[in-house]
Parts: structure tokens; sequence; C-alpha cells
């Protein structure tokens, strides 16, 4: 029996200080061995939202311990690990420098090979993780930083068909919570929210809902949302207003997922249709729902990595690691951190006042 890869993955993009060792059986499906996460939320806290700063500084008093800790987690040897992944971008670069640089530092130290990883391809394949999962499918990315839909073809085979041309969804959850008089990070707490209220009571906007093809927009949303709050005296008008806005996102998604699907189907030559949807805000149980209903009426198998691989963690790092490493794509140590980098970097910028659709 030869001996099966073994793959070290630090991600330190935003505000999680994160390490993961995987490796894989003998079908070739990926073993999480330990995934460990030091959250920075009470550093932020009081501020209301990430301090790139604060955030760099936590990570650099954080990332010996956590790499250590999955290390032992692991049950394996430092002599054992074949490889070091490490998230090279996009995200905070003073973040991204401090993982960056200890991967490769720990590279050099045990002379083996380093790979710097796109953290939305991280994201692109944790599903792995917990399905055999085939080429091609279509991925819609949410998360805190990023809205994206894409045709997902193989290993850095990426096409975008549509993307938010403003806020990223997770971004405006979280807006919406800070309006709301919710603690950071208030995102998830909508959902909770939203239980309590009339998702009938406000009628929000929906940008771009019948143009731009799969493209996203939720400034506008967000402004509503703004002016709305100025005038909320109870605590029953803001669940009213979570929910209300809880449920506009679910028909922005529903309308526009049904118009990725059209595009995904022209795209590809399909014996089965498969979405993939991952990123933090997967992990919304209502939104989660409403996708599987809308792939179940258009003949889709749905695929939701497990929650705790939804939000940013080394376990996808070390996924797309495992990947590269079994083709032997390696990075030089003077490999640059890249604040911005698309999966598809042929796309064009759509981000910003003025943008044509």
């Amino acid at each position: 029996m030869s001996k099966k890869p073994l793959i070290l993955g630090i991600e330190t993009s935003c505000d999680e200080t994160a390490a993961s060792l995987i490796t894989e059986n003998e079908q070739g499906l990926p073993i999480v061995l330990s995934n460990t996460i030091s959250s920075q939320i009470d550093v932020h806290k009081e501020f209301g939202g990430i301090v790139p700063e604060l955030a760099a500084r936590s990570h650099v008093e954080k990332i010996d311990w956590i790499v250590q800790k999955a290390i032992d987690d692991s049950g394996k040897k430092i002599e054992e690990i074949d490889a070091v992944a490490s998230t090279a971008g996009p995200g905070l670069i003073v973040c991204l420098s401090v993982g960056l640089s200890f991967g490769k530092a720990f590279a050099s130290l045990i002379n083996k090979p380093f790979i710097a990883v796109n953290h939305l391809e991280g994201h692109a394949l944790s599903p792995k993780l917990n399905s055999n999962l085939s080429y091609p499918y279509l991925l819609l990315l949410i998360s805190g930083g990023h809205s994206q839909f894409l045709s997902v073809k193989g290993l850095g085979d990426y096409k975008r068909l549509g993307t938010t041309i403003d806020d990223a969804l997770g971004e405006a959850f979280d807006k919406t919570a800070k309006l709301l008089g919710i603690e950071f990070p208030g995102g998830p707490q909508i959902e909770i929210l939203a239980k309590k209220g009339n998702p009938e009571k406000y009628k929000l906007p929906k940008p771009i809902y019948n143009k731009g093809g799969c493209n996203l927009s939720f400034a506008g949303l967000k402004t509503a949302i703004l002016k709305i709050s100025k005038n909320i005296k109870t605590e029953q008008e803001k669940f009213d207003l979570a929910a209300s806005f809880q449920k506009t996102i679910e028909e922005i998604l529903y309308k526009k997922t049904e118009v990725a699907f059209n595009e995904f189907e022209k795209e590809n030559n399909l014996k089965e249709k498969i979405f993939v949807v991952a990123g933090g805000v997967a992990a919304n149980k209502k939104i989660r729902s409403m996708l599987i209903n809308l792939c179940n009426k258009n003949n889709y198998q749905n695929i939701f990595p497990p929650i705790q691989f939804c939000g940013d963690n080394a376990a996808m790092i070390a996924m797309v690691g495992l990947e590269k490493f079994k083709i032997k794509k390696f990075n030089d140590l003077n490999y640059p951190a890249k604040p911005r980098w698309s999966l598809d970097e042929s796309a064009i910028f759509l981000k910003g006042a003025g943008v044509k659709l």
C-alpha cells in the first residue's frame, strides 16, 4: 500500500487563524485529520467590524500554536507532512502575509513543496471534503467578501457567469444586522430574528432583479434598510424588517439562480446537473432550503459543504493543496500575496458606480 499524501493547510486571509491536515483514502477521497480554527470575534466586536491591523496582529500571536495544535490533533508527525498549502489571496494583505510567510518558512524548514492557494478555490472545492464531486458543476459562492456564479470545469478551470456589482451577500447581512443594532458579527443572527417577524411587513427593493443576467446587486437593498431602520421603534418592527430582508434575499437568489441554471446548461454538454453552494452564507438554513427546492424543481443534484466547512477554514485550503500535490503543481517561495485574485482572471471587472449590464 503506497503512502497517501499528507497536506498541511494554513488560512489567514481575514479574521480566522486556521490550520488543517488532510490525507486521502484508497479510493482517493479526502480524510480531514484535523481542522483547527481560532476566531477573532472578541477582538473586533467593539469596533463593529474587522480592523485589518488588529487581525494581522492576532494572526501573528496565534499561528504558531494553531499549526502545532492541528499537527497534534492529526496524530501525525511533522516529518510525515508532504507539502504545505497556504492561502495567498484574495483577502486583506496584512492578514494574508502572515499565513503565507509562515507556510513558506515551514515548507522550507521541512524541505517540502509549497503550494499557494486561492481562497475562493478553497470554497469552490470545499464540498469535496464530504462528497465524491464530479465536474462540471455550477457553483454559487456566497460569503462575506464574494458573491458569484461560476461554471467549474476542473481544478483551476473556472468561468464566471455572474457576480455582485457592489456588496457581497455576507456583507449585506452583516450591515443589515448592524443597522438593526445586532452585535458584530450579526449576519447569522438575521435568520434567527426573521423567525419572529412578518416577512410581508416591508416591501424592499430587488436591484437588477429583471436584468443583468445572473449578476447580483445588494447596495440598494442595504440603503432601503438604512432608511427604514431609522424609524423602527419596537422589537417587533426589528423582527419584521429582518424577516422582510431574509425573504427578499431568498427571492433574489431564487430568480438569479434560475438564470444561472440556463446559462450553465448552454455552456456545458451535461450528463448530470450539479449545483454546489459554498461560502459562509451557505450556512443560512432558509437559503439552503429554498435552493434545495429550486434544484428539485429543475432536476439538479444539490451539494453543500458541511456547516463547519462553509466559513473560512484551513481544511478547504489543504483540500486544494492535495489536488495540486497530485499533479505536482507547486509554487516558488517568492510567490506574492494577492489581495485581489479572481478565479476567472479573464472575466471583466464588474464593480462600482457606472457599471453597464
